[in-house]
């Protein structure tokens, strides 16, 4: 199959093209040619409003339920549902049931992904069934597919066993995730420790939490050597804390959810469980500094933290509501909202690639064609219409967005929103 990109802008820093805007033909999975104007021999051709591509977007935590949580998502649509929000690669959490914590679960998941234009990369657990007592067998996994090791959006409390993991996957340049919470600080928090949640009567979690576990996370990265990720962060001080780990070496890297740049602890006076996330949405200080740490470079990834909840468990009080919000759909929309596409968009592409070891395709003659299609222009108010994930749990329902996503082109196949 032959497709042309007409009058496509191209941005990528890594290309002879970039910021030019070009025709592009691509000729099964490969970039064949870029020039000013192709003439049409017959081809596919896509004509789109004010055109933009980029190398493809990648999506560092995605959680699509499957298997066992087929209600609130599954891999099919999932990957659908990535493609369509402009994502040629995801990352996927282990958060199912039973959780991915063995060599058998990481290959269920790679061969229900075959065959899709959005490739799907398993993180697997970092402790068995995410219970936070026995490491998982980290190397099997990683051989059979997987790309790191988390156990999602919960911290690890015993020091030894993060400390033994950081040295066991140093053997095979293994990656460890670390959650940024210390549960004994939390408590049962639900609610940023602040103003919000004193007037609204809701149980705090203070940032101390997050700052307490990020800082032993550093220390004993710092004993051990090795490559730690501390994923969402959501304070001022994390970032600080972050800064000054790097200019010490360490190999640490990190990333922030989109909503924790976009949202802050103000939306909670609703009582709406579409903002009961983990973090807890925080002030509006702390969004000025995390997005200062985009594009100071100190912040590494924006991901989504897609987490679709099924409606039973979120159509509730919200102290009772489950955590998470969904987050592919109006992710471009959203964060091309409150950052110039310049600052942000290597933090969808070149970075999160390099930090997980899969390779950023250029924009260029004879590349393999890897390209998220998008408008950065495009104005409109997010709605239940643009939510084509099973579960409907978005913290950006009947939020302005700008810019959207039209698809992409990947695995040699063309999908368009």
């Amino acid at each position: 199959m032959t497709t042309l990109l007409k009058s496509a802008t191209i941005i990528d820093t890594s290309s002879p093209y970039h910021q030019q805007q070009k025709d592009i033909l691509i000729t099964d999975g490969i970039i064949t040619k870029i020039e000013d104007s192709i003439e049409n021999n017959n081809y596919q051709v896509v004509t789109l409003d004010n055109l933009h591509v980029s190398c493809g977007w990648f999506d560092t935590s995605v959680s699509f339920g499957e298997p066992g949580y087929e209600e609130r998502e599954n891999i099919k649509n999932g990957l659908n549902v990535a493609a369509k929000s402009g994502f040629t690669a995801v990352a996927v959490n282990a958060n199912s049931n039973p959780v991915i914590d063995n060599k058998a679960a990481i290959e269920f998941l790679k061969n229900k992904a075959n065959g899709f234009a959005t490739n799907l990369y398993p993180i697997a657990a970092l402790t068995q069934n995410s219970k936070g007592i026995d490491m998982a067998e980290l190397y099997d996994m990683q051989q059979s597919g997987a790309i790191a090791f988390a156990d999602y959006n919960k911290p690890v409390a015993n020091d030894n066993l993060m400390k033994i993991a950081l040295l066991y996957a140093q053997n095979f340049d293994g990656l460890v995730f670390s959650f940024p919470k210390n549960n004994s600080i939390a408590g049962e928090g639900i609610a940023n420790e602040g103003v919000n949640s004193t007037k609204l009567g809701l149980k705090g979690s203070p940032t101390l939490a997050e700052h307490i576990q990020i800082a032993r996370d550093l220390y004993l990265l710092e004993y051990t050597g090795g490559k730690l990720h501390i994923p969402t962060i959501s304070t001022t001080k994390s970032v600080e804390l972050i800064k000054e780990a790097k200019k010490k070496g360490l190999q640490v890297t990190c990333s922030v959810a989109i909503h924790h740049l976009t949202l802050s602890d103000d939306e909670l006076h609703g009582f709406d469980s579409n903002y009961k996330v983990n973090p807890p949405l925080r002030t509006k200080a702390d969004l000025k500094s995390l997005i200062k740490g985009i594009k100071s470079g100190v912040i590494d990834i924006i991901t989504s933290d897609h987490n679709p909840i099924d409606i039973e468990q979120k159509k509730l009080e919200f102290s009772e509501a489950k955590d998470g919000t969904i987050g592919l759909e109006s992710a471009f929309g959203a964060i091309n909202s409150v950052l110039n596409l310049q600052d942000f968009i290597e933090n969808l592409t070149s970075k999160p690639k390099s930090v997980f070891g899969l390779e950023n395709h250029s924009i260029k003659e004879n590349s393999k064609a890897e390209i998220t299609l998008f408008n950065p222009e495009h104005n409109y108010t997010f709605t239940r219409a643009d939510i084509l994930s099973t579960s409907k749990n978005s913290a950006f329902l009947d939020k302005k967005l700008k810019g959207k996503a039209y698809g992409i082109y990947a695995n040699n196949q063309l999908i368009l929103k």
